[in-house]
């Protein structure tokens, strides 16, 4: 008799369809956040993610962040699982799934940066060069065995990194992504001044934000490995961005004189990325302290980018890169003490852990930083990155892609007394 799904099976797909979900709900999230003749854009260069990743890590991606061997601890065998032959067994092939969701969603976040300026076409090729030299070789490094795992050369010397989710293998790793490629292309025309700028569709952004909240429940729980771990990760991932929230609007309030719509979208998506790295290994408590801390520091960081003249369009720096690195570091704090940690500063483990996460951290963003400058700089000195000034100034959607998102027809709305 047919015994069906085991519930181990049916928890994975459960998560990865969750996961999935993820990069629609970024693509919405993004959609609004943009301009209306650059929503459509938004939407495509999400969407168009999902198609490439997938085909990416089924064929190479996924043995390059998990085969033996790796030249350097980074790169992986890509032919060691070339199609995912059914060989390898059920737990392989979910694993694939599993892991080609994150993959997906951690290239959708770079685009957010390079908003109403980019060529569609080079993005398409950005994103297979970028999974393949930048995401792999890092989601190795630390979750395959690599340098920053325990019996990594980096993880031998200066002691193994905490990311249950992602701080580093997505969160910084896109973020200085995000950086490096909104400094290539440059700022758009008007920013800072042009008011058209402005986010177009704040409920669009909001059902974005909700979404991506649903979808980081599969993200943060699905690789879970027993029941307490999977409810102290559950309440984490809800309390973290609460408090985030919480923050950030109250940083709002002090700072504008009024809370935003915006503000608790962005700090729902900041607490969020901020908890991933940390929703195994900390408490309640810590969890809440995290969110508090980057609900204040992500929205104060959004004002940056005015300052310092980069035009990270949609925020990638400050509600990833920010919010990434402080949820990575606060492990050095306030990590539990368990089997394979001496916990953190709070719990009596000393700097060890801190060390650790520094490390890591540091070794993120450089390498990020260094493979995206290579692959952003040849893109856009031969085929070209950004669109042409006209194309930009009146609207990516119709230049791109010859639609846009609002068709409203002859219909006239007349004001009445």
């Amino acid at each position: 008799m047919d015994e069906g799904l085991s519930a181990g099976a049916v928890w994975t797909i459960t998560a990865t369809a969750l996961i999935i979900l993820m990069t629609p709900a970024l693509a919405f999230f993004y959609a609004g956040m943009t301009r209306v003749k650059s929503s459509l854009n938004m939407l495509m260069m999400s969407v168009v993610s999902m198609g490439i990743v997938a085909v990416v890590w089924t064929l190479w991606g996924s043995s390059m962040a998990s085969s033996d061997g790796a030249l350097f601890e980074l790169f992986g065998n890509p032919a060691a699982d070339f199609g995912a032959a059914a060989s390898k067994g059920t737990d392989a092939l979910l694993g694939i799934s599993f892991n080609a969701a994150f993959a997906i969603v951690t290239v959708a976040i770079i685009s957010g940066s390079i908003a109403d300026r980019a060529k569609f076409g080079a993005w398409c090729l950005f994103v297979p060069l970028w999974v393949t030299f930048a995401y792999a070789p890092m989601a190795y490094a630390v979750w395959g065995g690599g340098l920053l795992s325990a019996e990594g050369a980096i993880g031998q010397w200066a002691g193994e990194a905490l990311d249950f989710a992602g701080g580093t293998v997505i969160h910084m790793n896109a973020g200085m992504a995000a950086l490096v490629l909104a400094l290539i292309l440059g700022v758009r025309h008007g920013f800072g001044k042009d008011p058209e700028q402005r986010p177009h569709n704040l409920p669009l952004v909001m059902l974005g934000a909700a979404l991506l909240w649903v979808g980081w429940f599969g993200f943060n729980v699905g690789a879970a490995s027993n029941d307490v771990q999977a409810a102290t990760i559950l309440l984490n991932t809800l309390v973290c961005p609460a408090a985030a929230m919480l923050s950030w609007l109250l940083t709002e309030k002090i700072r504008d004189g009024r809370p935003t719509t915006f503000g608790a979208a962005s700090a729902i998506v900041a607490g969020l990325v901020a908890i991933s790295p940390a929703c195994a290994d900390v408490d309640a408590i810590g969890a809440v302290l995290i969110g508090l801390t980057t609900g204040v520091a992500s929205a104060l960081a959004i004002g940056l980018k005015f300052k310092l003249n980069y035009d990270d369009s949609l925020d990638v720096v400050s509600v990833h890169l920010v919010s990434g690195f402080i949820g990575t570091i606060a492990l050095g704090f306030l990590a539990l003490p368990s089997e394979g940690s001496a916990g953190g500063l709070f719990y009596g483990g000393g700097p060890g852990q801190l060390w650790a996460q520094v490390v890591s951290t540091v070794f993120a963003l450089a390498y990020s930083a260094a493979v995206t400058a290579i692959l952003g700089l040849a893109i856009h000195r031969t085929i070209g990155f950004r669109v042409e000034e006209t194309a930009e100034r009146d609207g990516i959607d119709e230049h791109q892609h010859a639609e846009s998102a609002y068709h409203f027809g002859s219909l006239q709305i007349t004001a009445r007394r």
